[in-house]
């Protein structure tokens, strides 16, 4: 079966809606990472800000979390003029945050797209840089077309089998063996986790240097439990509406526990952007439409083994990581993301973790942009790592490798903002491959 080249649309049309998702009869019997069909795509910054880069989407064969076989689709971007020799890749999974197609970057990031509501185009104007740097990007549906926010491992296969896409697209004009990094902030970083971990036995042939870990989650049960009744309740609720979809057990447990409002609020839910739902359902506890209390519910021996399938940390990934995390973060808990370190370091992982002070859950994403794609670009270009770590500090902006590079970032934004090329301007990438390095925590 040979990979279909289509027409560029002529309008942005909702995943669900759009034949190119479809993969034809017989794509099962195909390896993991292979190119369905692609086509060209026109991005823009809110759906209306035209955005000079190259971009294509491709639909490729991968799998969900039980090993089933199914098609998802990455968004392949690269700077005006393509990429040079040795140019790495960087995926980037974004914080989709939901379970409605309006909210996957697949759609999102096209010209035309109705996508208010979802975080994508704060990401775009933060991994415009490494566009600038002259790096490709991967930017995959790494829910899949379930939208099973939260769900273990399949994030990661989508992931991973959207780079070996991205490789092997003789257009994007990358090298088949060229370097990877990882990148991911909040859902997105859960996402990059799960790629992390799956990657030394599912895709172990990738040359992937490094991943960034911003503010991954860490506990889904313990997240739920604070946010539950809060100002940021729509996010648990919308967890517990894609869980449905993915779990029998907790298909189960919402038939039997929850009123017929309940039901048709998650129903609600599934159909909303992330912020949408937030706004709607700020300050609402699933108690109310739960028979029993949902801590004697979670508390199930059922629902106990869900969330044993849902825990990060059992594998330690074979690449060094950094993992940056808002002392103060009012979404995401500090104590989690403090365990979900610990645990990748009792498994032998190499983890760089920084505690910011200064910032809370939505501003430490720019903040920390620079940084991570120096630490980045330190791995592309084979600077050894430093010892594992943990170190507490004011703001990583204010860290050498922080505000290094401030000025091209702006700059990338200012260009995204204006409609102006992204070309390669930075030096981010050596064409004389450094030897791949054992990293061994300290």
């Amino acid at each position: 079966m040979r990979a279909e080249s289509w027409s560029a649309p002529t309008r942005a049309l909702l995943p669900d809606e759009d034949p190119f998702f479809v993969p034809r009869p017989g794509f099962e019997r195909l390896t993991e990472g292979t190119i369905l069909r692609w086509r060209p795509v026109e991005l823009a910054a809110f759906g209306v800000i035209g955005m000079k880069v190259r971009a294509w989407q491709l639909l490729y064969r991968t799998t969900d979390l039980n090993g089933v076989p199914e098609a998802s689709v990455t968004t392949v971007v690269a700077p005006m003029g393509g990429v040079a020799p040795g140019a790495p890749l960087l995926s980037f999974q974004c914080a989709i945050d939901a379970i409605a197609p309006r909210a996957f970057p697949s759609y999102a990031l096209r010209r035309g797209s109705r996508a208010v509501g979802t975080f994508v185009h704060v990401e775009l104007l933060c991994f415009a840089d490494a566009l600038a740097r002259g790096w490709a990007i991967s930017i995959p549906d790494h829910e899949g077309m379930l939208g099973a926010w939260g769900a273990p491992r399949e994030p990661g296969y989508r992931a991973l089998d959207g780079i070996r896409a991205a490789l092997a697209f003789e257009p994007g004009g990358l090298d088949p063996s060229a370097q990877v990094g990882l990148w991911g902030y909040s859902g997105g970083g859960l996402a990059t986790a799960w790629a992390a971990e799956m990657a030394p036995t599912y895709a172990p042939e990738l040359d992937i240097v490094g991943a960034v870990l911003g503010s991954p989650v860490g506990d889904l049960v313990s997240t739920f439990h604070r946010l539950n009744g809060g100002l940021h309740a729509g996010l648990p609720t919308l967890v517990v509406a894609a869980l449905r979809r993915v779990y029998p057990a907790f298909e189960e447990l919402v038939v039997t526990h929850f009123s017929d409002e309940g039901r048709a609020l998650l129903d609600k839910a599934a159909e909303s952007t992330t912020g949408a739902a937030v706004l709607r359902l700020a300050r609402y506890n699933v108690d109310r439409h739960s028979g029993t209390p949902i801590a004697e519910l979670l508390a199930m021996e059922a629902m106990l083994a869900v969330f044993a399938d849902l825990t990060l940390g059992d594998r330690a990934p074979a690449v060094p990581l950094l993992v940056v995390q808002a002392v103060h973060d009012q979404i995401i808990a500090v104590a989690d993301i403090d365990a979900l370190v610990r645990r990748y370091r009792e498994q032998g992982a190499h983890v760089t973790y920084l505690r910011d002070r200064a910032s809370e859950h939505l501003s430490l994403l720019p903040l920390s942009t620079p940084l991570s794609l120096n630490w980045l670009a330190d791995r592309f270009a084979g600077v050894a790592v430093t010892p594992s770590d943990t170190r507490t500090v004011r703001s990583v902006l204010a860290l050498p490798a922080g505000c290094r590079g401030l000025g091209a970032l702006v700059s990338a934004v200012l260009r995204v903002l204006f409609g102006r090329p992204i070309r390669a301007s930075v030096t981010g990438h050596s064409s004389e491959r450094p030897a791949r390095t054992t990293h061994r925590a300290a």
